[in-house]
């Protein structure tokens, strides 16, 4: 059994084969192979000869790339994350292919980020840190608000917004939460609404969704136009929830009072990689990044040791679900349909 991983950084290749070198003997005694570039239409052939790639966010996991995938002997796509966006699941139906993904690994780590970012940017603590060190200690600029009775507005009230409601609830915050498919666990937070009014009553509002057709650019003119004057915007989930240009505009006429992105709609060719030597050619994110009330940084929130365990554990116990021909909890394809056309099975927004 042959795996072939791409997108694989140094800790990819710790936390799936030096934690987990157990599961990987009981899983059949994989043989796995490392490509620190992404998976598309040009590298889909270096998987030739595998019977499985494990794939990552910006992996680009077509209908193209899944026919030559499944041209070229691969039987089973693992993805070691919970969005599954960037993959035709249509296609993998059609292509009879395995498909499963890790739905859960440390909601409480990407909680517990868009909490520090939102700390961060509200209290000015990262422009304090630089001011410091050149031995400036003046307080003008660093004005920020106190937490304890704003509202907070979440979008998507899964795991990782369950989590992220129950600390914004420990501040002392009022939280409102909108969501198709309301959660149990989110009604001792907060109270559920719908986007319109959750839109203008909040402070700061919170993505915490899937990327997909119903979700792309959830944020963007119209819906900032209904957000409070000078609220805070977080998105720690998926870029494709946020019109880059809409929120550019809402910065520069001061509509809202600051952005935090984890993840942005353009991150594929740069994100997880070094550019610090070169220019980089987008407009839209570069300009972001010459506000002083806005944060970007690159999609870091589940980066944390127990996240990366679970994630490890997680895809070879998806894949010795598929060597042993046992069902697998976290299959993306059920009873021969897509979870993107299956209506029976909800999917959080």
């Amino acid at each position: 059994m042959k795996l072939a991983v791409f997108s694989a950084k140094p800790y990819d290749k710790l936390y799936l084969t030096t934690h987990h070198a157990a599961e990987l003997d009981r899983a059949a005694g994989i043989d796995v192979t490392y490509h620190d570039f992404p998976l598309n239409l040009e590298t889909a052939e270096l998987a030739r000869g595998f019977d499985a790639v494990c794939v990552f966010v910006n992996d680009t996991v077509d209908a193209p790339v899944i026919e030559a995938l499944a041209k070229d002997g691969v039987k089973a796509i693992l993805l070691r994350c919970a969005g599954f966006n960037n993959v035709d699941l249509d296609a993998a139906e059609q292509h009879g292919l395995f498909v499963a993904n890790v739905p859960s690994y440390s909601p409480e780590a990407v909680a517990e980020f868009a909490v520090a970012l939102i700390q961060t940017l509200n209290r000015n603590t990262h422009r304090a840190y630089n001011r410091v060190r050149e031995g400036n200690f003046n307080l003008n600029g660093l004005l920020g608000r106190t937490l304890h009775g704003k509202t907070v507005g979440v979008i998507g009230t899964g795991k990782i917004g369950v989590a992220f409601a129950r600390i914004m609830k420990g501040f002392g915050c009022t939280v409102l939460g909108y969501d198709p498919f309301p959660s149990d666990e989110f009604k001792p937070c907060g109270e559920y609404t719908d986007l319109d009014a959750l839109l203008p009553q909040s402070d700061i509002v919170s993505l915490h969704c899937p990327l997909m057709e119903k979700t792309k650019h959830i944020i963007n003119e119209d819906s900032l136009a209904k957000m409070k004057p000078g609220a805070m915007l977080v998105n720690t989930s998926r870029g494709g929830l946020v019109k880059t240009k809409a929120v550019i505009a809402a910065m520069k006429s001061k509509k809202l009072g600051g952005l935090a992105l984890d993840v942005y709609d353009g991150e594929g060719a740069l994100f997880y990689n070094d550019h610090s030597g070169e220019i980089i050619d987008d407009d839209e994110l570069m300009r972001l990044t010459t506000f002083h009330n806005v944060l970007v940084c690159g999609h870091q929130a589940f980066f944390t040791d127990e996240a990366l365990a679970e994630i490890g554990a997680c895809t070879l116990r998806n894949l010795a679900d598929f060597v042993h021909q046992r069902p697998c909890k976290n299959s993306l394809l059920r009873d021969g349909k897509s979870l993107s056309r299956t209506k029976s099975i909800p999917v959080r927004i």
